[in-house]
């Protein structure tokens, strides 16, 4: 029987080969991960607020870009989406890309020029901010990884005059349980987002409830209990829902 012979330099290309399939997979894992991720900052860029309130009729709303990266250099392009996730061509943002130099700030303005909105409550879209690093092109040839980042916070359309105060919305809730569904009411004319979310003992996925609205959920019987997000980001207290 004849057998091959393993040589020195057959060995070493098949560990070659198998260290690249590892480190092809490492790097797929990798940026799967980063795609993944949407967060209030990332790389070194920040934005100045975690929502925006934009009272309606006003001409326009300012917020900070801040790059707090010493060396890095991004370029920032700057969207709304309505609550679907699409585009909205309800609002101009300028400058909606601008190039920011490391420890500088920028200011995005922001105005909504789209259609009469529900004066009896709030409307909401979404702010996405995209930072996209410049490239060294001295380090093109090497393996280096250049990840974008995007961050996305909601845009809350507030009418004047209304008729309660954002403060007191958390506190408006109504909870009614029928079986494993628990239906959460809101009468207030403000979404409150739901943080910290617990029913029967279990912790439930963070929500928002819509102004005079409800929203259904799968959950476990027992006492509802949740924090709300205020204007300025902070959680609240501790509420405990009121059954109806």
């Amino acid at each position: 029987m004849r057998t091959a012979a393993i040589t020195p330099q057959s060995h070493l290309s098949k560990l070659s080969m198998c260290t690249k399939k590892i480190q092809i997979m490492q790097s797929l894992l990798l940026l799967f991960v980063l795609s993944m991720t949407n967060v209030a900052q990332a790389g070194g860029i920040a934005l100045g607020a975690t929502r925006v309130i934009y009272p309606q009729g006003s001409k326009q709303i300012s917020l900070p870009v801040i790059n707090s990266s010493a060396t890095n250099v991004f370029l920032i392009q700057s969207w709304v989406a309505n609550i679907d996730g699409i585009r909205s061509t309800d609002f101009i943002l300028t400058p909606p890309l601008f190039v920011m130099q490391p420890k500088t700030e920028n200011v995005l303005r922001i105005m909504y020029v789209g259609p009469t909105l529900p004066t009896d409550r709030e409307s909401v879209f979404y702010l996405n901010s995209k930072a996209i690093p410049s490239v060294d092109k001295h380090k093109l040839a090497s393996n280096t990884l250049q990840i974008a980042t995007q961050s996305v916070i909601k845009l809350f359309i507030r009418p004047s005059d209304l008729p309660t105060s954002s403060i007191d919305a958390p506190a408006a809730l109504r909870c009614h349980a029928e079986g494993s569904r628990l239906t959460i009411t809101n009468s207030s004319p403000y979404y409150v987002s739901l943080v910290e979310l617990y029913a029967g003992g279990k912790k439930l996925a963070n929500t928002m409830v819509a102004p005079k609205g409800a929203l259904t959920l799968n959950a476990p019987t027992g006492n509802v209990t949740y924090r709300a997000v205020n204007d300025f980001g902070a959680t609240t207290p501790k509420f405990t829902c009121q059954t109806n």
